[in-house]
């Protein structure tokens, strides 16, 4: 029987490494609430990733519920529905409205073209997405949200050390949020962060992780519990010395599909961004199934017939689930690319530990 082959795999720290750190924190027995090593991570993290402040989090969706109410946002939001559900979730559990716009085909994010006719006068922010860790058009959307005084929230669970022309993407927006699922290219386990561009807004959203507490007697807000512990920050210590050998093993890897697939008709997929730090967090490809000669769902259970297990990566678009479907912005005559793309998309297995024989078989059962 052939092996399973995955669409990724953990980045998992030094087995000696981690024991070694796990004992530190059983001697301490200070296994959470901001321990020594949760402050490490937050340094080393600003370090790697090029950002002023940092706050880090128990999974990657309480950042996005946190961003929206550091920043009080109300009213109406526009996304994209090309998305996981997480991104669209935070804002309906905020008591926000999420209106949906269409996608630039070019990198699978928010159109900048579509945003301005959305705009209502209950809009007071935009929530893009850099999907794949592709780097949305900051420049067209902020031109945008200063124009009418809207604030910008980046849903940046791809982009984990994802740079333009040597700035971080993170830095853009009013806040940027991360997350550090074990299906990431940086992994805590389960684990978030938002990043922020001054002390006061850290110190508001510090608060607001951890059930608003200011001191010992004093709650100044109505917080939550987003806290991440000790164990996954040694977790994500160790392999944030790691992350750059999984990326450019990674890379490799994009190398390969991008070479096989080149002149295969009805496949297309992304090349590299000028100027852009890529992280190399998936590899999707869109199938045309008039020019390939088979719809991309009878790829994708082609490859699962043979242990190849894709994922559809944004299939079905958020705005078709039923909380969504009823807006007005979630017409399928609304969202003309998102919905063509999101019946076209696989995600091949992108990871730092495919073998040249995984990629092969991946290869020739796609080409041939």
């Amino acid at each position: 029987m052939e092996n399973t082959i995955t669409v990724t795999t953990p980045l998992l720290p030094d087995l000696d490494d981690f024991h070694s750190l796990l004992k530190e924190i059983w001697s301490s027995k200070w296994i959470t609430n901001n321990g020594q090593f949760h402050q490490k991570l937050e340094e080393a993290l600003c370090d790697y990733l090029k950002v002023p402040f940092i706050s880090l989090f128990t999974n990657g969706t309480l950042p996005l519920l946190t961003a929206l109410q550091a920043l009080r946002i109300s009213g109406e939001v526009i996304t994209t529905p090309y998305s996981f559900v997480a991104t669209t979730h935070s804002i309906w559990w905020n008591g926000i409205k999420p209106v949906f716009v269409d996608i630039d085909p070019s990198n699978c994010g928010i159109d900048p073209d579509k945003i301005e006719a959305a705009i209502t006068p209950r809009t007071t922010a935009i929530m893009p997405v850099h999907c794949y860790g592709k780097p949305c058009d900051n420049k067209r959307i902020q031109a945008i949200a200063d124009k009418y005084g809207l604030k910008v929230i980046y849903d940046a669970a791809h982009a984990f050390g994802v740079e333009v022309d040597g700035e971080s993407v993170l830095n853009w927006g009013d806040m940027s949020t991360l997350s550090f699922h074990a299906t990431k290219v940086y992994t805590t386990i389960e684990g978030g962060a938002i990043v922020m561009h001054d002390e006061a807004t850290k110190k508001r959203i510090d608060y607001l992780k951890n059930f608003g507490f200011a001191s010992e007697t004093e709650v100044v807000a109505p917080g939550i519990n987003g806290k991440l512990d000790e164990v996954r920050a040694v977790y994500g210590l160790l392999n944030l010395k790691q992350v750059d050998k999984a990326i450019n093993a990674r890379h490799q890897v994009a190398i390969q599909y991008r070479q096989a697939f080149q002149n295969v008709k009805g496949i297309r997929f992304f090349n590299d961004m000028i100027g852009v730090k890529h992280n190399y967090s998936y590899f999707p490809i869109f199938i045309n199934a008039e020019e390939y000669g088979m719809t991309r769902d009878e790829l994708y259970f082609k490859l699962r017939d043979h242990n190849i297990l894709g994922r559809r990566y944004f299939y079905p678009l958020i705005s078709t689930f039923s909380t969504y479907s009823g807006l007005p912005s979630a017409s399928p005559d609304n969202l003309p690319n998102a919905t063509r793309i999101a019946n076209e998309v696989i995600c091949l297995p992108m990871h730092h530990e495919l073998s040249s024989d995984d990629i092969n078989r991946i290869i020739e059962l796609i080409v041939n």
